[in-house]
């Protein structure tokens, strides 16, 4: 007997084998780092931008550049650089002439137009030139001499930064850390990782990846996801934990109310909440549990969190703090 459930169930069962098999083939070049492939597929079917963080070597590029060959999608590619100016990344209205001899203004597109857009080392261009990503990132548009392009759907920025303790480095703005869905940190490979590494680039000859999805399949699960329910009382928890990173609210632990400047925007729900549900379908349901919102947390929260003096000057990370957040924040409240 078929229930009205089922087409639902074999929406979130092919979505999911869709996912696994973009993953799959993700690592089929990338080695180990599956937390991470992860997360920046969620990313991706969120429909937001991810901030990728570690010391250069770790793969951070080819990642960007893998899931590119594998989703039939423009790639674009902006090197930062200090001397990076905004019109190098959106583009400029260049002076051309006719065959009559008369001249016009006509708009030169930027590699801001691209619909999986690799922001390469993006702190190691000033705040000035950082900005200029503000509106794509956020309303999917750029404008320019008075007029607003919009930009192809998909949209995404795949964004790498190195540690700021590192030479040559800019702080990103608030307003552009609070773009990005995710930021997720990468690693260094463990011992059996380097050596998978070793006999893939070094031994043998390097795998190309396969296409594998376009972007309207893309835009179809992105609208699926959108259909995943979040009952009352998870919604209440994720709003919670949003809350909880504000010092000196109601439900502010501890840490944040000592080491916490700023807390997280509502940005943040929306991501806790649209990364959870994609946390549901990749597990096999089609409602949010509280564990797809504590799973959706570090990635979320940790560029949103931003430290007083006292939090810098003791070396406190965000992700220790949202780990407080996660252990005291009640999944229900009583009454």
């Amino acid at each position: 007997m078929t229930t009205a459930a089922d087409p639902l169930e074999q929406k979130a069962n092919e979505f999911r084998e869709s996912f696994n098999q973009v993953r799959d083939e993700i690592g089929t070049v990338i080695v180990g780092q599956q937390n991470i492939i992860e997360d920046v597929l969620i990313a991706l079917f969120a429909g937001g931008n991810c901030l990728l963080e570690g010391v250069p070597g770790l793969g951070k590029t080819l990642l960007v550049k893998t899931l590119s060959e594998i989703l039939d999608l423009r790639f674009s590619r902006i090197q930062f650089t200090p001397d990076l100016m905004p019109a190098d990344i959106i583009g400029t209205n260049m002076v051309l002439e006719d065959d009559s001899g008369k001249k016009f203004f006509e708009f030169q597109k930027g590699p801001i137009f691209g619909q999986i857009v690799l922001a390469d080392e993006i702190n190691r261009a000033t705040p000035k030139t950082q900005s200029a990503l503000l509106e794509a990132m956020q309303e999917k548009s750029v404008t320019a001499a008075g007029t607003i392009y919009q930009l192809e759907q998909p949209f995404l920025v795949l964004a790498t930064q190195n540690p700021l303790e590192m030479d040559g480095t800019y702080p990103l703005p608030e307003a552009q850390l609070d773009r990005f869905l995710f930021k997720i940190l990468v690693e260094y490979p463990s011992r059996e990782e380097l050596s998978t590494v070793l006999e893939r680039t070094v031994d043998v000859r390097e795998h190309q990846p396969r296409k594998l999805m376009d972007g309207p399949e893309i835009e179809k699960w992105k609208a699926l996801v959108r259909e995943v329910v979040v009952a009352p009382h998870v919604k209440d928890f994720g709003v919670r934990v949003i809350l909880a990173t504000h010092p000196g609210g109601e439900y502010a632990v501890d840490q944040t109310n000592r080491y916490v400047r700023y807390g997280s925007s509502p940005r943040g729900a929306q991501a806790i909440t649209l990364a959870a549900k994609i946390r549901a379908l990749l597990d096999g349901r089609y409602n949010v549990s509280f564990s797809d919102i504590k799973k959706a947390a570090h990635p979320v929260l940790r560029h949103r969190l931003i430290l007083n003096f006292e939090g810098e000057a003791e070396g406190v990370t965000p992700d220790s703090i949202i780990d407080e957040i996660l252990a005291k924040t009640p999944t229900t409240l009583e009454g």
